[in-house]
């Protein structure tokens, strides 16, 4: 009880207020910036917490980034350009609900559904952090490989209209996941001598070209109009939420629970999260042909997910040292830099610091809802822009945010080719959406199975040794059979 107290008047002290006011803003704007991610936002905030103590460099963190995920959903319907990595799941919905004159009541959900998930998230992680950690640890590159099978799978889900074009999607992106070093033999592959390629198809600055740059490309198509790609003004944001609440809560509930699990393991994170949680809520929705159409249940469920997520990352990172996601993997280094070693023994030795993150936790949740509705309104003035200044203004961040993930012109490169690229494939029908989801998931698939591979001598049954190895396997291969029973039940006679 006194070291809870005494996290109590670490966190209300006015510096710390301060700092968490202004994350808070700093994380809304970098948020909502196409091209920009909560990664980076953190990654900027390090050198400016090297002059703080813990608490308020803790609370810098956990507040730019819990506001910069939420604030991704914006330019994701207003613009089709999701401002982080996170909100790319349901990009094409929610944009689609903006055509539809329902932009109000999907950043309203996004809002409201981002707060109920990310308290969701926090609840989990001080209640169950030890319990969640332990069974993340257990995992192995047996357990990854099946986990990023499953995750593949959301490819059937995700994808509108025609299969074949959804799988092929999927394995572009699976093929461009190959570009760089092997992960086993650690010989270069599909580099043709390009240094630059030896790293990789880095994935920030693709998404941020299929995503954004061809939507730029169709905007400058009419440059010389007034942005009309969503309605012209935001009204009342909570019409509708009660409704929305009673309708579907459940999957505000699945997807908190899907979002923390998966953000505690280790390498997964919130952009993962959303994935699976859009896909479950499309598989057991009464309605899954709504989907892609501007369907409010996967925003739902997704954008609880990703905010869960967050609060889980923090699991294994708090518990073990070992980052959920890019964005604990740089927090573990600020805690190192701050003398406090992540651990069971941190638990003991500064059980206040512990108890004031949580606190800045539900603190930067409960802040987002007055916040948010605040940077909602005023993104509308970005709809009255003309296009001739709006675009080159996003395109620019966009070239930003691709050169500071590879601190080279090759990110800009990557950005500009993948943008004509998923340009083209939408001309022709083919969705981006899988495509990402492959190129995410891809280096996991591949690392995980040439490790096992390599544990078990080549035997495939080593797959199965384990126990939740083979419940996930069994899982895996239960699905890709109902998936291909449907596929023959369907098909046409004679």
């Amino acid at each position: 009880m006194s070291a809870l107290v005494a996290a109590f008047g670490l966190i209300f002290d006015p510096f710390v207020l301060m700092v968490i006011a202004f994350s808070a803003v700093f994380g809304l704007f970098v948020g909502a910036m196409p091209g920009l991610t909560a990664t980076m936002a953190t990654a900027l905030l390090v050198p400016v917490t090297f002059f703080m103590s813990p608490v308020p460099a803790l609370g810098a963190i956990v507040t730019a980034t819990t506001m910069a995920i939420f604030a991704g959903d914006i330019p994701a319907a207003m613009l089709r350009m999701p401002g982080t990595p996170a909100s790319a799941a349901y990009t094409d919905e929610s944009f689609a609900m903006a055509k539809k004159g329902q932009l109000e009541l999907n950043l309203g959900v996004n809002l409201v559904f981002s707060v109920v998930g990310g308290l969701i998230g926090v609840a989990f992680l001080i209640a169950g952090a030890p319990l969640l950690a332990e069974i993340a640890i257990n995992f192995s590159s047996f357990e990854y490989f099946w986990l990023a099978c499953l995750g593949l799978l959301c490819a059937i889900m995700i994808g509108t209209g025609d299969p074949v074009k959804g799988f092929l999607s999927l394995f572009i992106g699976l093929a461009i996941g190959c570009i760089g070093i092997d992960p086993a033999a650690g010989f270069p592959r599909f580099t043709f001598g390009n240094v630059d390629l030896m790293s990789g198809i880095n994935f920030i600055p693709t998404m941020i070209g299929v995503f954004a740059v061809s939507e730029l490309m169709r905007g400058a198509g009419s440059i010389d109009e007034v942005g009309h790609m969503v309605q012209e003004k935001v009204g009342a944001l909570f019409r509708g939420i009660g409704e929305v609440t009673r309708k579907y809560w459940r999957n505000v509930i699945r997807g908190s629970i899907i979002g923390t699990a998966i953000g505690a393991l280790p390498g997964a994170g919130a952009d993962i999260a959303a994935w699976v949680s859009y896909a479950m809520a499309k598989k057991f929705s009464k309605e899954p042909e709504k989907f892609g159409t501007g369907h409010i249940e996967g925003v739902v469920e997704s954008t609880s997910s990703n905010n869960a997520a967050l609060g889980g990352a923090w699991i294994p990172a708090l518990v073990f040292g070992i980052p959920g996601d890019s964005i604990t993997a740089i927090v573990i280094g600020v805690l190192y830099m701050k003398g406090m070693n992540p651990g069971p023994t941190v638990f003991l030795q500064n059980p206040q610091l512990i108890y004031a993150v949580f606190i800045i936790f539900i603190l930067a949740n409960l802040l987002m809802l007055p916040l948010g509705y605040a940077a909602i309104r005023g993104a509308r003035r970005l709809l009255s822009v003309p296009k001739n200044i709006l675009l080159p203004v996003i395109l620019l961040f966009c070239i930003v945010g691709s050169f500071a993930m590879t601190n080279s012109p090759y990110g800009i490169v990557l950005m500009l080719i993948f943008g004509v690229f998923g340009w083209f494939l939408e001309e022709h029908g083919v969705p981006v959406a899988p495509l990402i989801l492959g190129l995410v998931l891809g280096e996991l698939l591949e690392s995980s199975f040439m490790t096992s591979m390599i544990k078990s001598d080549g035997s495939l049954l080593g797959f199965f040794n384990r126990p939740i190895a083979a419940v996930l396997g069994v899982a895996n291969i239960a699905i890709w059979a109902m998936v291909l029973w449907k596929a023959w039940r369907g098909r046409p006679a004679g």
